[in-house]
C-alpha cells in the first residue's frame, strides 16, 4: 500500500540500512528486522501512533512508518533513525525492568505532574542515545531536529526549547543552531546543567533520571505544554518509547529501589554535576549498598494505584482488577509456605482407574489425547480434556496427600479496597493460595460482601489467574456472610473427596457467618458440619486489634466461642509481621506428619 507521498524505493533504502545502524553500536548486536511499514495505517495496526519511529521491549523490535518518515523529510536519515531505535535497546532503557525503574524514579521528580513521566523518561533517554550517536558514532543527529523543527525560532524558555538548548551545549553548536532563541541567564543555566547531567549519568542514567525531571519540573509548571500547541507536536513526533513496555511481564516494582526514596536532587545541588563540594555537611554518604540495606529494612512498599499508574505509563493497558492481580502476585512470592499435606499410602505400582477432567492450571503432559478426542472432536480446555485418574497400592513409605482449600474473603464496606491500597487480607490470601498451588492442592475462593452479593470460582480450580482475580476484587456493600454458600460446598462433599481445609479473611463481620440462613438454620450447625466434612480444620485470619481476647462484647465473645468450641485458629492480621507469623503458623499448626486434626 503506498500514497502519493510515499516513494517506492525507500522500502529498500532503510533495508539496507539496518546492518549499519547495527554496527554503530556493536558488530556483535542481534536484534529482529525492523517492521518497516509502508503506510501509516500499517504502522497503527503495529501500535504506532503519532510518531515515526517506536520500539517495543517485550519483542525487542523496532517499528517505522515511512510514510511519517517521507512526510518529515528524513529519507536520508535511516541510519540516523535506526541506530537511534537500537539505542533504546541497547543502551536506555534496555530492559522492560530498567524502562518500569526510570518511570519509576522520574515519576519521584515530577510531583503533581507525574502523567508526564513517560514523555520526560523517552526526552532524557533520546539525550543519553543522541549525544553518543553524535559524538563518538559521528553521526547527523542535529540533522533530524533541524529537519523536524518549525521554521519559527523558539523566543521563550518552554520544555522544547530547554531540550533543543541542551542539544546545542552537548555538541558545542552556535546559539540558535537548532532554533532556540531565549536570551534568559536561568534558562542558559538550566540547559547547562541538563547538558553536564547527560555527560556525568551517562553510566548511571538512572540514578540521574530524577534529577533530570527536577531540572525540567519548572517548565511543566508554567502550562508551556498546553499553551504551545508547536512543542506538542514535536514531543509526540519524538516519543518512540510511549508503547515500549507493552506486552511486558514487570518483575521486581512493588518494592521501593533504595535510591527511589531519596528526596529528588535538584542538579544544581549536586556536587558531581556543578564540580562544588558539598561543605554543608559533615555526614558521610551512604554507599548503595548501605542504602538497600536501610530500604529493606524499611520495608516500604509502593501502593498498588501507583504500581498501576506506572505500568499504563510504560504503555501497558490494564485494568485496575488486572493491576491487583499482578501486584498481588509478585508482592506474595517472596513469602510462600509449604501448605499442609496429609499421610497417605505410597502406591508401588501405580494403577490406571479411570479418567477425570483435566483443568487449566494442570500439568499440559497429563492430558489424555486419545480419550479427549474420542468423546469430542472439538477440544475445550477444562470441559472436554480429560487425563487419567490412577490408583495408589499400599507400601511401606509413607506419601503425602494435597489438602483443598476453600476460602472466603470479607469484600464489604469495612475492608479496604486491595485495587488502590495494600490490603494484607487480599496478600495473606494470595500467599496462601499460590502456596496451596504450588503443593497440588486445588482452591475454591469466594468473594462476598452480602448474603446475594458474592462471587466465586467454578468449584475447586487449580488457575492462578482466577483465584487472584477473586481474592483482588471489591464490592463495598453491607457485611452478611453468604451461609449458604459454605452448605451448599460441604453438603456435597463425601469422604472420597480430598481432606479440605476453610480458610476466612475478614474482620468482626466474620461472626454474621453463625447467624440463621435462609433455610432456618444455625450457622454454628452449619460450620460445625462443614468442618466434620472438610477434615482438615478451619482458619481466620481477622483484621482486628491485638487484644480482642481481652474484651468482652458480643462480637469478640462470639469469636472465643468459635475458637473454644469448634476449634477455629484465629489470626490477627493487620500488618507484614502479622502476616508473616499467620503464615508460618499455619502451615505448620495441626497439619503435617507430627499431627492429624481430629474428627468433630
Amino acid at each position: 500500500m503506498t500514497t502519493d507521498l510515499y516513494e517506492p524505493n525507500i522500502l529498500n533504502q532503510w533495508q539496507v540500512a539496518w546492518p549499519d545502524a547495527l554496527a554503530v553500536w556493536s558488530q556483535f548486536t542481534r536484534l529482529s528486522d525492523p517492521r518497516l511499514c509502508e503506510s501509516s495505517v500499517l504502522a497503527a495496526k503495529e501500535g504506532l501512533n503519532s510518531s515515526f519511529a517506536m520500539i517495543r521491549l517485550s519483542d525487542q523490535s523496532v517499528v517505522i512508518d515511512l510514510e511519517a518518515v517521507q512526510k518529515f523529510d528524513l529519507n536520508d536519515y535511516a541510519v540516523e533513525v535506526l541506530a537511534h531505535e537500537i539505542g533504546h535497546h541497547v543502551l536506555a532503557p534496555a530492559t522492560a525492568s530498567d524502562h518500569f525503574r526510570l518511570l519509576a524514579r522520574i515519576r519521584r521528580g515530577l510531583p503533581t505532574f507525574e502523567q508526564h513521566a513517560a514523555m520526560i523518561a523517552n526526552l532524557y533517554t533520546d539525550l543519553l542515545i543522541n549525544d553518543r550517536l553524535q559524538r563518538h558514532s559521528g553521526l547527523r543527529m542535529d540533522g533530524i531536529y533541524r529537519r523536524i523543527l518549525a521554521k519559527e525560532p523558539m523566543r521563550k524558555p518552554s520544555l522544547w526549547a530547554l531540550y533543543m538548548r541542551i542539544y546545542e551545549v552537548l555538541w558545542q553548536l552556535d546559539a540558535g543552531g537548532l532554533g532556540v532563541q531565549v536570551d534568559d541567564s536561568l534558562f542558559n543555566s538550566h540547559a547547562w546543567l541538563g547538558a553536564r547531567l547527560i555527560r556525568v549519568y551517562a553510566n548511571d542514567w538512572l540514578t540521574g533520571g530524577a534529577r533530570f525531571a527536577a531540572l525540567i519540573l519548572p517548565y511543566l509548571y508554567n502550562d508551556s505544554l498546553e499553551q504551545e500547541q508547536q512543542q506538542v507536536s514535536a514531543l509526540n513526533q519524538m516519543h518512540d518509547t510511549r508503547e515500549a513496555g507493552h506486552g511486558s511481564e514487570p518483575s521486581g516494582l512493588v518494592d521501593y529501589d533504595a535510591e527511589e526514596l531519596d528526596e529528588p536532587l535538584h542538579p544544581s545541588d549536586d556536587p558531581l554535576i556543578t564540580g562544588e563540594e558539598d561543605k554543608d555537611t559533615d555526614e558521610t554518604p551512604l554507599s548503595n549498598l548501605d542504602k538497600k540495606a536501610v530500604s529493606a529494612s524499611a520495608g516500604q512498599r509502593r501502593e498498588p494505584f501507583e504500581y498501576g499508574e506506572i505500568l499504563r505509563s510504560a504503555g501497558l493497558k490494564l485494568s485496575d482488577h488486572d493491576v491487583a492481580v499482578r501486584y498481588y502476585r509478585e508482592a506474595a512470592l517472596p513469602y510462600l509456605i509449604p501448605f499442609p499435606k496429609r499421610i497417605a499410602p505410597q502406591s508401588m505400582e501405580p494403577q490406571i482407574e479411570g479418567l477425570e477432567t483435566w483443568e487449566m492450571g494442570d500439568a499440559l503432559d497429563e492430558v489424555d489425547w486419545m480419550q479427549t478426542l474420542s468423546s469430542s472432536p472439538v477440544v475445550v480446555p477444562g470441559v472436554t480434556t480429560v487425563k487419567r485418574q490412577y490408583g495408589l497400592t499400599s507400601g511401606a513409605e509413607p506419601a503425602t496427600k494435597p489438602v483443598d482449600l476453600d476460602i472466603y474473603i470479607d469484600s464489604s464496606g469495612s475492608m479496604p479496597n486491595p485495587q488502590q491500597r495494600m490490603s494484607y487480607m487480599a496478600l495473606a490470601g494470595a500467599v496462601i493460595c499460590l502456596s496451596a498451588l504450588r503443593s497440588g492442592s486445588r482452591v475454591q475462593a469466594t468473594l462476598w460482601s452480602g448474603k446475594n452479593q458474592f462471587i466465586s470460582t467454578p468449584g475447586f480450580v487449580r488457575d492462578e489467574d482466577t483465584l487472584l482475580k477473586i481474592i483482588t476484587g471489591h464490592f463495598g456493600g453491607t457485611t452478611a456472610f453468604p451461609i449458604h454458600k459454605l452448605r451448599e460446598t460441604f453438603t456435597a462433599r463425601t469422604d472420597f473427596d480430598r481432606d479440605c481445609h476453610i480458610l476466612h479473611l475478614s474482620d468482626d463481620g466474620i461472626t454474621t457467618m453463625f447467624d440463621i440462613d435462609e433455610l432456618g438454620c444455625s450457622g454454628w450447625d452449619v460450620a460445625r458440619i462443614s468442618l466434620d466434612r472438610g477434615r482438615a480444620g478451619g482458619t481466620m485470619a481477622l483484621n482486628l486489634r491485638a487484644n480482642w481476647r481481652d474484651q468482652d462484647n458480643v462480637i469478640t465473645n462470639t469469636l472465643k466461642q468459635a475458637e473454644s468450641e469448634q476449634d477455629w485458629n484465629i489470626y490477627t492480621v493487620t500488618d507484614l509481621p502479622q502476616l508473616l507469623d499467620f503464615a508460618r503458623d499455619f502451615s505448620r499448626k495441626h497439619y503435617g506428619s507430627a499431627k492429624a486434626v481430629k474428627r468433630r
